[in-house]
């Protein structure tokens, strides 16, 4: 949704005036900034499932959850 206002430029609001057009900054993130956030978030998923995966951290989760449990 556009905002047009005048005077003051609040972030995340256009301003038009003036001599032409002038465009502000924008809040939000654009479609590449998404694509590059989904990449890292995919990524470091992958990462903590393999070290999620690994024997001393299983074995350690797993008495963690025994030892919780009681039995």
């Amino acid at each position: 949704m556009t905002k047009w206002i005048k005077g003051r430029v609040r972030p995340g609001v256009y301003r038009r005036g003036g001599r032409g057009t002038r465009w502000t900054t924008e809040a939000g993130m654009t479609t590449a900034e998404y694509a590059v956030g989904t990449v890292a978030a995919v990524a470091f998923a992958g990462l903590l499932l393999v070290v999620v995966k690994s024997g001393p951290v299983k074995s350690a989760l797993t008495a963690i959850i025994v030892s919780a449990l009681g039995t």
